[in-house]
């Protein structure tokens, strides 16, 4: 039996246990809607923007582990797509990506909404086919979502032709994929591999001043990381610190937990990684906003680095041993090899701990509290009090809010928070909420955003209000763009150029407009009961929370400073404007 390209990618979707697609039709892509249409297994997602159904994607993906389905149409369907392939490719989340493009005989002809999605998107995917023969169309997709699943996961494009969509070919059962994996590299890789955990073995009894530095890969790697790296903390006693990315691997309230380290983390997590004498890097991948200056982050270290990804091992810190694989894997290796060796707990670092504990009486993230004016880290605290013992997930968009959260907001378990890390995209929140929500429909979502970043993507409150979905919009209002605002004041002489917003929206307005709560608070007093008034609220709701607008976000390590050069107020005599700093800004 024949059928067509549509039916093939209809089939190969639900024969992987695709639930969801988040789209937007076009004429280019209509022959696959049709096919929808006719089905009821997966149920699609009609979006308002493309760039908010990858976004969606991405907060459903990051949230369940599974590959986030995307479909949209040729030319400015595609290119709108961009920006959350290019996030999706920053932060390793596996989207597979489908997208209509002008029949075969028109490609290069620029035909109506033509574009070389292809050309455009090899860039910002690990991967991208353009399917030219309907008999490879089956095998183009599976190997796609491999793709995009396996190793460092990232976003894969496949660009449909629409002659391919009609054109008819064979489906098979089972279709065997190609394979460039040979078992004698496996068991070289197995050889290799175990010489290091000896070694890192033998770093680890040494050391006096461990570090271990989680980030977003030990996620990636399944819960199973997460538990292994508790056991490895049981067994070692080495503190522990986190990436943006990497929160919730490890619970926040464990006392091994140093909280976030970087420009926005704590004077714990930073000091001690600027003195470490061993550094485990789990599954990060050694960004600037991590490293500050470069020649002096963590220069007395052994450095130890573990991660699935070879194109990250010494691409920005060389380190003394790097070791490709799955963190998960990689871990219980070491804790295998330490609980042979006999070794409980690595007490003779208690010197060590003595250090951090002076470090952590500094309370870094203690701030001045107002009953006049909401400051926006009270009304972190406050949100986190109340949410604490209810199944929650949190998304941010960009900007001050989102450091804010990260300080204040306490993750017990991974896939809890999801955020823009390594593209920083202002819009990423609200859509990857609904993402999430679609996944856990009965558990409180989120959003952190800031007003600016909020309106970059509010067309999606158009998707909220048709699928009935609870999420909470928790805007911390400034009326600025606050880090742009906090840069300009460090960097740019107080020179507030176009940061600040005259025309904002009233939020309650709009969110009744589209038959959705609206809350607001702008005295302290207000600020809890405007809380438990949106979570308990049996539907979506915007909460607007007018906060301190002059405000700023500490720690802060100046851009091309080291770790141990922190600001922890406004009055704190470091220098935040250098030369190289601006560059680095």
């Amino acid at each position: 039996m024949l059928y067509t390209g549509a039916e093939i990618v209809l089939k190969v979707l639900r024969n992987l246990d695709v639930e969801y697609i988040f789209g937007y039709p076009g004429g280019a892509i209509l022959p696959i809607y049709d096919e929808i249409f006719k089905q009821n297994k997966i149920r699609h997602i009609l979006v308002r923007h493309e760039q908010g159904a990858v976004h969606m994607a991405e907060g459903y993906a990051r949230s369940t582990g599974k590959v986030g389905v995307v479909l949209v149409t040729s030319g400015p369907g595609a290119t709108n797509a961009v920006t959350g392939l290019t996030d999706a490719l920053m932060d390793s989340i596996p989207i597979l990506c489908l997208t209509g493009q002008v029949p075969t005989h028109l490609i290069g002809t620029d035909a109506f909404q033509e574009a070389d999605t292809v050309g455009i998107t090899r860039s910002c995917t690990k991967h991208n086919y353009l399917v030219k023969e309907v008999d490879l169309l089956q095998e183009s997709i599976l190997e796609g979502y491999i793709i995009a699943s396996s190793g460092r996961p990232g976003p894969v494009v496949i660009d449909l032709p629409k002659d391919i969509q009609n054109s008819k070919t064979i489906y098979y059962e089972n279709i065997k994929l190609r394979s460039n994996i040979k078992s004698k590299k496996k068991e070289k890789d197995k050889q290799n591999t175990q010489m290091q955990i000896n070694y890192a073995i033998n770093l680890i009894k040494t050391s006096k001043k461990p570090v271990v530095y989680i980030g977003g890969g030990l996620i990636n790697s399944g819960h199973k990381a997460s538990t292994e790296l508790e056991k490895f903390s049981k067994l070692t006693n080495f503190p522990i610190t986190s990436t943006l990315m990497g929160l919730g691997a490890f619970p926040a309230s464990n006392k091994l937990f140093l909280g976030m380290l970087g420009m926005h983390g704590t004077y714990e997590a930073n000091m001690s990684m600027h003195d470490c004498d061993l550094m485990i890097n789990l599954g990060a991948r050694f960004d600037d906003r991590i490293t500050g200056k470069l020649d002096s982050f963590s220069p007395n270290s052994k450095k130890i680095h573990i991660d699935i990804d070879p194109s990250s091992i010494n691409k920005n810190v060389e380190v003394d041993l790097p070791i490709i694989g799955d963190v998960s894997k990689i871990l219980k290796l070491i804790n295998k090899e330490l609980t042979y060796s006999k070794i409980k707990k690595l007490s003779f670092t208690s010197n060590w701990w003595n250090k951090i504990g002076n470090w952590r009486k500094k309370n870094c993230l203690s701030f001045v509290n107002s009953k006049e004016i909401i400051k926006p880290q009270q009304a972190l605290v406050s949100l986190n009090k109340q949410i604490l013992n209810k199944d929650f997930f949190i998304t941010t968009e960009v900007g001050q809010h989102q450091m804010w959260a990260a300080q204040y907001i306490k993750f017990e378990k991974p896939k809890r928070w999801m955020t823009s890390g390594g593209l920083g995209t202002m819009g990423y929140g609200f859509p990857a909420a609904i993402g999430v929500q679609i996944a856990y429909p009965k558990s409180l979502v989120i959003c952190v955003a800031g007003e600016a970043s909020f309106l970059m993507n509010l067309q999606e409150l158009s998707t909220v209000k048709q699928y009935r979905l609870p999420v909470k919009i928790f805007i911390l209002n400034n009326r600025y763009m606050g880090m742009v605002r906090q840069w300009q004041e460090f960097f740019h002489g107080g020179r507030y150029s176009e940061s600040y917003t005259d025309s904002l929206p009233d939020f309650i307005k709009l969110a009744e407009s589209y038959g959705i709560r609206g809350v607001r608070a702008t005295q302290s007093e207000d600020l809890e009961k405007v809380i438990s008034d949106m979570i308990d609220y049996d539907g979506p709701v915007i909460a607007d929370i007018c906060v301190d607008e002059k405000e700023n976000v500490f720690p802060m390590i100046p851009s091309g400073a080291a770790h141990n050069e922190m600001k922890l107020k406004d009055s704190d005599n470091i220098a935040t404007s250098t030369k190289e700093g601006k560059m680095l800004v």
